[in-house]
C-alpha cells in the first residue's frame, strides 16, 4: 500500500509516527512544508522537515516536540555574547550540525530534495521525506505594531511575537514561481490514499497546497483529513491566530469548508464536534487527542481505514 501524507511540524510528525505504527508495511511518502524555512547566522534552517526527520528517526526532544534530544546551547550562548541577532530563535549545538551540512550542500548546488535525502540517510525515518518544493519560498506575515505596518518572517511572528500581534495577511512569498519538488507529483499519482494530519491548515497544509500543481494532483485522489481543531480550539500551537488572519472561524466545520469537498473525501473530527458536515465528504467522529503513542496509532488507523473504505 502506498500512502502520501502532507505534514507540518510537531502535530504532523507525531501523527506520522502513529501512521507508521498503524501501517508498518506501507510505503509512506511525506510532503513537508518548507514555507517556515529561514536563514539564520548564514545557515539554512528547515524546521518542519527537521522535526519530521528527528521525530521519526528517534532524535527529537520529546518534551518540546522540536529540536534535538539531549541538546546543549553553547554556540547559541557564544553568539549572544557577541551580540549576534536574532537571539529569539534558539538553535542547539547538535541541531547546528544539520544546518551546516544542509547549507554547504545547497551552496554546492544540490537541490533541497537531494539534501533532505542525504540527511535522512543518517536518521532512517522509515518514510520518504520530500520538501514541497526545491524552490525557495518563505511565509511572511503582515502586521501593524509600534514600528508601523510591515511584513515579518513567519518565524518572527510565531516564535518571537508568539502570534500576539494580529496578522493582517499571511503570504507565501515565491509560491507563484515555485514547482513541486521532484517526486512529489509522482508520489501523489501513485498513492492509494492521501492522509492530511492535524497540522496547521493555514501555514502547514495550506502552504503546501499553494505550490502550483499539488492541490490539482491531490484532487484526483482519495484524501482524508484529521481535524486540528477540537471543540473550537487548536489541539496545539496557535492555528486560531492563523485562521483569524484569513477570515476563517476556528472550528472543525470551518476548516473542513476551507479545504473543501474538491480536495477532501473524508474528514475525521473529535467527538465534541459531532454534527460537522459537508456535501460529498464522509465525516466520522472519534477521540482525537494524540496524548499517547497508542492513541495516536488509533487515530491514524481510523483515518487510514476511512480512506481505504472511500477508495474502493
Amino acid at each position: 500500500m502506498r500512502i502520501v501524507s502532507l505534514a507540518g511540524g510537531i502535530g504532523g510528525a507525531r501523527f506520522l509516527r502513529g501512521l507508521k505504527a498503524a501501517a508498518p508495511d506501507a510505503e509512506i511518502t511525506v510532503i513537508g512544508n518548507t514555507g517556515d524555512d529561514i536563514t539564520l547566522f548564514g545557515l539554512r534552517v528547515c524546521p518542519d522537515l527537521d522535526t519530521v526527520m528527528y521525530t521519526l528517526g528517534g532524535g527529537i526532544n520529546e518534551d518540546q516536540g522540536w529540536g534535538r534530544a539531549d541538546e546543549t546551547f553553547t554556540v547559541k550562548e557564544e553568539l549572544a555574547a557577541y551580540g549576534m541577532e536574532p537571539q529569539w530563535f534558539g538553535l542547539g549545538d547538535r541541531d547546528f550540525a544539520t544546518h551546516i551540512i544542509r547549507t554547504q550542500m545547497l551552496a554546492a548546488g544540490y537541490p533541497l530534495s537531494q539534501v533532505t535525502e542525504a540527511l535522512c540517510d543518517r536518521w532512517r525515518p522509515g518514510v520518504r521525506l520530500l520538501p514541497m518544493s526545491d524552490d525557495r519560498t518563505e511565509t511572511h506575515v503582515v502586521i501593524s505594531d509600534a514600528e508601523g505596518r510591515r511584513a515579518v518572517h513567519f518565524q518572527e511572528w510565531w516564535v518571537r511575537l508568539r502570534a500576539s500581534v494580529p496578522a493582517e495577511q499571511i503570504l507565501l512569498v515565491g509560491a507563484e514561481d515555485a514547482a513541486p519538488a521532484p517526486g512529489v507529483l509522482q508520489a501523489v499519482g501513485d498513492a492509494d490514499v492521501v492522509i492530511l494530519p492535524p497540522s496547521n491548515p493555514v501555514v502547514s497544509i495550506g502552504t503546501i497546497l499553494q505550490i502550483p500543481g499539488i492541490r490539482a494532483a491531490l484532487e484526483g485522489k482519495t484524501v482524508v483529513g484529521v481535524s486540528p481543531i477540537i471543540g473550537g480550539a487548536p489541539v496545539r500551537g496557535m492555528a486560531d491566530a492563523c485562521l483569524t488572519a484569513i477570515g476563517v472561524e476556528t472550528s472543525a466545520q470551518a476548516v473542513l469548508e476551507l479545504y473543501g469537498s474538491g480536495l477532501l473525501d473524508g474528514w475525521l473530527v473529535a467527538e465534541e464536534d459531532k454534527g460537522v458536515a459537508l456535501d460529498g465528504v464522509a465525516v466520522e467522529a472519534r477521540p482525537l487527542l494524540m496524548d499517547s503513542p497508542e492513541a495516536t496509532r488509533e487515530i491514524a488507523a481510523a483515518a487510514l481505514a476511512l480512506a481505504l473504505s472511500l477508495s474502493r
